[in-house]
């Protein structure tokens, strides 16, 4: 992808709404907008330092960190010296994840809960089971940390999609909520905008990306597919949305950048349209 159809991108986001793309400041804010974030499963092809560079390069300040930055079988004090790197950089950690909590077992499930508190991790993305469920919600309570279930689509066979995860946590703990994937929610046969509202306070996060179909396997960088983005961002602004979204780009894998950069300026520029 060329600069000029990076260019493209950003002005197509607000050429959606007929309006101009943004002018945020140097560390990227834009008023009371939307978070904006990395899931940094679309940096897995790079190592921390690098990944925390690109990051900066994308003008971010908000990253959800998977385990390729920082591992499991860290220490706590590497795991502190490690988010320490994000935030020297000025990006702050919100989440992890996904993580899986599938073992119904408390010595299993605290394991990453003290990981999560190790990294200084506010909330944890996760792929559970309606089993492990009851038992996290414990965990959540003990450690103040946030849980949000990811669904996986129709190859998912706990949580294909976001209202199978929101009758689990719907009558918990309020720290236990729903991170839709836009990609694999869309392809298990669920309404993007419709899924938002439902959730109300119970989305904590979104998992952003565009399909150029409704398949597997049709990534292409968010503006250029067929998934309702504008929508989507309408739809969260008119919710008051507090959470992030958090661009997880699965394709390009060894080199990511570009499509990342014009998926971030065609968001950017969607949210200056709204703004207007």
């Amino acid at each position: 992808m060329s600069v000029a159809s990076s260019r493209r991108g950003f002005l197509l986001g607000a050429g959606a709404l007929g309006l101009a793309p943004p002018r945020g400041d140097a560390a990227g804010n834009n008023g009371d907008d939307i978070k904006l974030a990395v899931a940094t499963y679309s940096l897995r092809g790079f190592q921390r330092d690098l990944a925390v560079k690109m990051i900066q390069d994308l003008n971010i300040r908000y990253a959800s960190v998977k385990e390729f930055h920082l591992p499991y079988n860290d220490t706590p004090r590497q795991l502190a010296d490690g988010r320490k790197k994000f935030q020297d950089a000025g990006i702050e950690v919100v989440s992890g994840g996904v993580i899986y909590l599938t073992k119904d077992d408390d010595a299993d499930v605290r394991r990453y809960f003290d990981y999560a508190k190790a990294c200084g991790m506010p909330m944890m993305v996760i792929g559970p089971t309606a089993e492990t469920m009851p038992r996290i919600g414990k965990f959540v309570k003990e450690y103040n940390i946030k849980v949000a279930i990811h669904n996986h689509g129709p190859e998912d066979k706990h949580f294909p999609t976001p209202q199978s995860a929101l009758r689990i946590v719907k009558d918990m703990d309020p720290r236990c909520g729903i991170c839709i994937d836009a990609g694999h929610a869309a392809r298990a046969g669920a309404d993007l905008v419709e899924s938002i509202r439902e959730a109300g306070p119970r989305l904590f996060d979104i998992h952003i990306k565009d399909l150029r179909a409704i398949n597997k396997d049709t990534g292409c960088p968010v503006g250029e597919g067929v998934l309702p983005i504008v929508g989507m961002f309408k739809e969260l602004k008119k919710m008051n949305y507090s959470g992030t979204v958090s661009l997880e780009y699965e394709i390009e894998e060894d080199n990511p950048f570009t499509g990342m950069k014009a998926s971030f300026a065609y968001m950017r520029g969607v949210l200056a349209g709204l703004r207007g």
